[in-house]
């Protein structure tokens, strides 16, 4: 028996491996970080440097003036940040639906509407849609986009919905 068989193996160094690793894994995580900070750059350059938020609104001169809008859509328009009393600007009446446009007391226009009518069953995102951020154009068009692309044209005589599929959907009003 020889006096070196009962020694250990001498062990390799670590150091260069562990260094070499080390430095290998932050040019790695250093690009990772530039390519996403270019990437949020462009989407920022995309938007014009604004943020996906509801558009702000310099208050109205005047109270907006009708009746009040119902207590479901005062109810949701709180915490959207709606100021004030919300009065009815439109409302709309088809076979299958009921849409009011309802303005708050700094001007912003929300859309609240309910399949099957006034007095059909009211669940929020169920039977009923509430959405933030109406558009009014001068001829009494309202315009309004919800998360999923789908865009909602309200005027006194139709509801004209474009699906985000392109499929257009037009409901005419009754009395």
């Amino acid at each position: 028996m020889n006096l070196s068989d009962d020694l250990p193996s001498p062990r390799r160094p670590l150091f260069f491996p562990v260094v070499i690793a080390t430095v290998l894994l932050t040019i790695i995580g250093m690009s990772a970080g530039i390519a996403l900070a270019s990437w949020h750059q462009g989407s920022e350059d995309r938007n014009n440097g604004q943020q996906a938020t509801y558009p702000t609104y310099e208050p109205s001169p005047e109270t907006p003036s009708g009746p009040p809008c119902r207590e479901e859509t005062q109810q949701a328009a709180v915490s959207r940040g709606a100021q004030g009393t919300l009065r009815i600007q439109l409302l709309l009446r088809t076979k299958t639906s009921a849409v009011w446009i309802c303005e708050d007391e700094a001007g912003q226009f929300f859309y609240h509407g309910n399949r099957g009518g006034e007095n059909a069953k009211w669940i929020e995102n169920q039977t009923a849609l509430f959405l933030a951020g109406v558009q009014r154009d001068g001829d009494g068009r309202y315009v309004v986009t919800a998360t999923d692309g789908t865009r909602f044209t309200v005027t006194a005589q139709r509801l004209v919905i474009l699906h985000k599929d392109g499929r257009e959907e037009v409901q005419e009003a009754v009395d």
